[in-house]
């Protein structure tokens, strides 16, 4: 029995998992790149005179719908790696990283920024875990297909997972034709495999569970820290999207739940484009302290309005704290009556079922 086969078992027997035929398929291309990870030789630094490029090893590409255990799996196989020199990163969170680097790079007066900053990544790394790679910024689909060339060619194995495959990433963006030999690249450094669990856990885990909260008081504040410490797991980071050349900063997001106070998402100068990045970024949204709504905040109220019509579309799950329940958020001014198309689901979008039916 393998690392991560063992391991999972192991979660089964202390009910922390159930068994899950989709799942278990997929443990034993885990086990291959564990074991060849640790069987293989030390990696020499880069730029030594007689250093030899690593023999590379296959990675893997799982992709599947929402809440069917991909980070899960993600991280248990992580957690098995041990003396591997290895990182665990979400896809968004990586690439604001690479920006970042690229950006100091460029400081410098290189001619190529991505070369010494692939180089840099590379040179600690033997394996990279990407969770939820999505391609939706131009920059990021010019950016991702060299760097990832070059951390190939250092011998760098990569795990990632997604909701999408591989041939549906950057599905119709700007200039997409330029994206292709990434995917190409992709499906050749990779093994690619689809989760194809029936069961979605995230959703599962919501099942029955009170999801609005009001008033928005110390009670709620609980009640909302349980439900992310459960969904989270204690791991947590900022997303960034990049929009349209701009940067939209959520506070806290993990496993496709994302985290945010009302002021965050609507007390800041955003739009429907945000707002259509961040529903297909997450799958799980907890808002917190959406006061009541009237003129006196009504260019809130309106990013609010227009806020929970993506999330309403993109089928996602919206945990909330609030001032009141949502009939008597908005009762009076300017907007008021187009509001109650927003109360309505509001409402809706705190059934059992909600969200069951996206993928």
């Amino acid at each position: 029995m393998g690392h991560i086969t063992q391991a999972y078992q192991e979660r089964i027997d202390a009910e922390h998992l159930l068994p899950d035929p989709a799942q278990e398929e997929v443990l034993p291309e885990l086990d291959r790149i564990i074991a060849a990870l640790h069987a293989a030789p030390a990696k020499p630094r880069l730029g030594g005179f007689f250093a030899k490029k690593p023999e590379p090893i296959r990675g893997l590409y799982l992709w599947g719908g929402v809440g069917r255990g991909k980070s899960m799996l993600m991280d248990l196989f992580h957690d098995e790696t041990h003396d591997v020199p290895s990182r665990r990163v979400h896809f968004h969170a990586f690439m604001q990283e690479v920006q970042t680097k690229l950006h100091a790079a460029r400081q410098t007066g290189v001619d190529d920024a991505i070369k010494p900053v692939a180089d840099e990544m590379a040179e600690s790394l033997r394996l990279l875990c990407l969770d939820e790679m999505q391609i939706t910024d131009i920059a990021d689909a010019m950016i991702v297909g060299r760097l990832f060339e070059r951390m190939f060619t250092h011998g760098v194995t990569v795990v990632t997972t997604s909701n999408r495959v591989p041939d549906d990433l950057y599905k119709d963006g700007l200039n997409r034709a330029l994206f292709i030999p990434f995917i190409e690249l992709l499906k050749e450094k990779m093994e690619v495999w689809e989760l194809t669990s029936h069961k979605d856990y995230r959703q599962d885990r919501l099942a029955g569970e009170q999801v609005y909260f009001h008033p928005a008081n110390a009670d709620a504040r609980v009640a909302i820290d349980a439900i992310w410490n459960d969904l989270s797991k204690g791991r947590s980071e900022r997303l960034v999207l990049h929009i349209k050349g701009r940067d939209v900063e959520i506070p806290a997001f993990s496993n496709g739940v994302a985290r945010a106070k009302f002021y965050d998402l609507c007390g800041q100068p955003l739009g429907p484009a945000d707002y259509l990045a961040l529903a297909d970024a997450v799958r799980v949204l907890i808002m917190e302290d959406i006061p009541r709504l009237s003129s006196e905040n009504y260019n809130q109220a309106r990013r609010f309005v227009t806020l929970i019509d993506a999330l309403y579309e993109a089928k996602v799950r919206l945990i909330a704290s609030a001032a009141d329940i949502p009939d008597n958020l908005y009762i009076e001014g300017e907007g008021s009556f187009e509001f109650e198309r927003t109360a309505s689901r509001l409402i809706e979008m705190q059934a059992a079922d909600w969200g069951r039916d996206a993928d």
